[in-house]
């Protein structure tokens, strides 16, 4: 158990077993077990206070066989180079499960944007875009939002890469500001597609989100919007938790109410009056129909996977689940949506944001939420076809196509030189 919690373990985990189904060649297989590039950065920042801190960075590129790269850009004080090389990872294989033409890569930032002032943070993001230029661009990489950065880093980003090239290349990141750049529906686009792939479960399985009880680990960007979805729906939410705690009510929670709570208050649940404390712990054992991890990675192992009460999981977070409790889940009759199919409306959305970019040409807002949840199920009915064919998980079957797609993309291209 000593790798269950390293991410790059887990993805490679899921790399072989999926290489072992599909009967991979093996010299297919070994390639894509391999990063093809990882950039270390230094990151110095002369603070508020005049002192000096050299901040590290990294941008990891797994895979460029079926496009340029695409992933987020997170800052945490967690960030590590197996993290990055993990996201990169499952970002290949997200990419290729919604078929769209693009790769997987992923950036991070070690630090703690909670406790840095705005002018830090842009001299962070800048001086970290300025040293990762060589490696991005519309057609080699591509950013995004992800965990600690937003619409402004995007921003910033985007600005710096500009002033360097002498004009403007707003394609060079996704999840920008609409005034420059930016797509409708980009903020949303990952809780939506979450709230698609859940009402698309439940009517296969002859049920709806009426008739179900939810419980959402996290309440950032993706856990608000996913629970926003559902609560439009008329679905019953019983629990919902961010990174200080959560709250528990059986009768259900009043998200409107608890957004405006939130949002009044340095954005965190606790305290809320309409429901009882719970740790993020608890969170995931109580008895619901859908448990929905939508913080970060590693949060159901084999220490708490046999005590999940869910019966089905859908993955908000990149990883949420080691592959250890995969098997246990899995033992238990419990059904998992992953991350690689579940969360990918963000990505699909940053794709239609880089096309619209590149064409300088943009779309409305319905047009996107259309597009987004057809092919979001049109993804979903490939997996559910090979989960019923090959009577595996949800998880197994998703990869089965991703990993087919990528090594047909190696085999077609061949090994340079």
């Amino acid at each position: 158990m000593v790798d269950e919690m390293n991410p790059f373990s887990n993805a490679l985990k899921q790399l072989d077993i999926a290489a072992e189904k599909l009967n991979l060649s093996p010299y297919i297989h070994e390639y894509l077990r391999h990063i093809q590039r990882i950039l270390e950065v230094s990151i110095p920042v002369v603070m508020d206070d005049g002192h000096l801190e050299v901040f590290t960075g990294y941008r990891a590129q797994h895979n460029s066989v079926r496009g340029p790269g695409k992933g987020g850009i997170r800052y945490s004080p967690d960030v590590s180079i197996d993290e990055v090389k993990a996201l990169a990872m499952w970002m290949t294989w997200k990419c290729a499960v919604m078929n769209l033409p693009l790769s997987g890569a992923k950036g991070g930032v070690i630090c703690d944007p909670s406790t840095l002032s705005p002018r830090e943070l842009e001299h962070i993001t800048r001086r970290y875009a300025s040293e990762i230029r060589n490696v991005i661009g519309p057609d080699k990489d591509i950013p995004a939002p992800d965990m600690g950065t937003g619409a402004r880093e995007m921003a910033w980003i985007m600005d710096t890469y500009s002033m360097d090239a002498g004009h403007p290349i707003p394609g060079v990141v996704t999840g920008k500001p609409v005034e420059v750049g930016g797509s409708l529906g980009r903020n949303a686009a990952t809780g939506m597609g979450i709230f698609y792939i859940i009402r698309k479960l439940l009517s296969n399985l002859n049920q709806a989100c009426t008739d179900c009880s939810f419980a959402i680990q996290g309440f950032g960007n993706v856990g608000l919007n996913t629970a926003m979805a559902l609560y439009k729906e008329g679905s019953k939410i019983v629990a919902v938790s961010d990174v200080k705690g959560g709250i528990y009510n059986p009768e259900g929670i009043n998200i409107d109410d608890l957004k405006q709570y939130s949002e009044a208050n340095g954005g965190t649940v606790t305290g809320f009056p309409g429901g009882d404390p719970i740790s993020n712990e608890d969170l995931l054992e109580i008895d619901v129909n859908v448990l929905i991890p939508a913080a970060v990675e590693n949060v159901i192992t084999h220490a708490n996977a046999p005590n999940i009460k869910a019966r089905i999981i859908v993955e908000g977070a990149n990883g949420p689940t080691t592959p250890d409790a995969d098997v246990i889940l899995e033992e238990n009759g419990i059904i998992v949506v992953p991350d690689i199919l579940a969360n990918a409306g963000g990505v699909t959305v940053s794709y239609f944001e880089w096309l619209q970019d590149v064409q300088s040409y943009f779309w409305p807002l319905a047009r996107i939420n259309q597009e987004l949840e057809q092919i979001m199920l049109k993804a979903f009915d490939d997996m559910w076809d090979v989960y019923q064919r090959e009577k595996c998980s949800m998880r197994l079957a998703a990869y089965i196509i991703a990993v087919e797609r990528v090594a047909k993309g190696v085999e077609l291209r061949g090994i340079y030189p």
